[in-house]
């Protein structure tokens, strides 16, 4: 089997989706390389304090964890364009088993009771096929084997995209776009609230404003990248 795939590789070479460098038959979707150098939220400073900051006060997190810290036009940029645009859902769910992997140790998300990924509108959704947040989800379950309520939380308004838009319109942008379901089966629940990439924390707030009406609700978060001023 291992001879077939290393034919199959010198056939149908697999590039990574960060760096674009050939990968090994052992390797899956991201690099040694990569999986080892891309920037992590937790080891850089600046990009730590910032999100702690940003969602302190606003959002009463139990635990918050970014994986990696975007950079325009750099490694991290790529592996999210790949995922929403080029349908690497796969890769998406991949990034949630490392993340999880790197922090096996450690007490992050050790208390969660479900996974909950940002939804998507319907009609994007049914353009899109899949929603990126969710398949970083399955990731996050597949290693902690908490389950995901993925049809709990809706977008019930469709908004424009957040990519270009300034602060204080991303705030008016998901002011009550979120609704809530079966509120009840979520009572007393630690719900790990997972999404792509943060970047002001309008969206995670917009969420948490319906999630609040929970009673004896705990939030955690999880995200793939945040967008660091650095």
């Amino acid at each position: 089997m291992a001879l077939i795939n290393d034919f199959m590789s010198l056939i149908y070479p697999k590039s990574c989706e960060a760096c674009g460098d050939l990968l090994f038959e052992h390797e899956k979707l991201v690099c040694n390389r990569c999986v080892i150098t891309l920037p992590k939220w937790q080891n850089h400073a600046t990009a730590f304090g910032q999100l702690k900051s940003l969602l302190n006060g606003r959002i009463p997190c139990e635990e918050l964890n970014a994986f990696y810290v975007f950079e325009k036009e750099g490694r991290v940029q790529r592996l999210l364009h790949a995922i929403k645009y080029e349908a690497q859902k796969e890769l998406a769910q991949h990034l949630g088993e490392l993340m999880m992997q790197e922090t096996h140790h450690e007490t992050a998300f050790k208390n969660i009771d479900v996974i909950m990924p940002i939804p998507l509108h319907a009609s994007k959704l049914k353009k899109r096929g899949y929603n990126q947040s969710e398949w970083f989800a399955k990731g996050l379950s597949k290693q902690t084997s908490k389950p995901i309520v993925a049809n709990y939380l809706l977008r019930s308004i469709k908004t424009d995209t957040q990519t270009k838009k300034r602060k204080y319109q991303r705030w008016e942008n998901v002011e009550g776009v979120f609704e809530l379901k079966n509120e009840s089966e979520l009572t007393g629940r630690h719900i790990l609230l997972v999404d792509d990439v943060i970047t002001t924390g309008a969206t995670l707030e917009g969420a948490w404003m319906v999630l609040k009406q929970i009673a004896n609700v705990k939030i955690s978060i999880a995200s793939i990248a945040f967008a660091a001023r650095v």
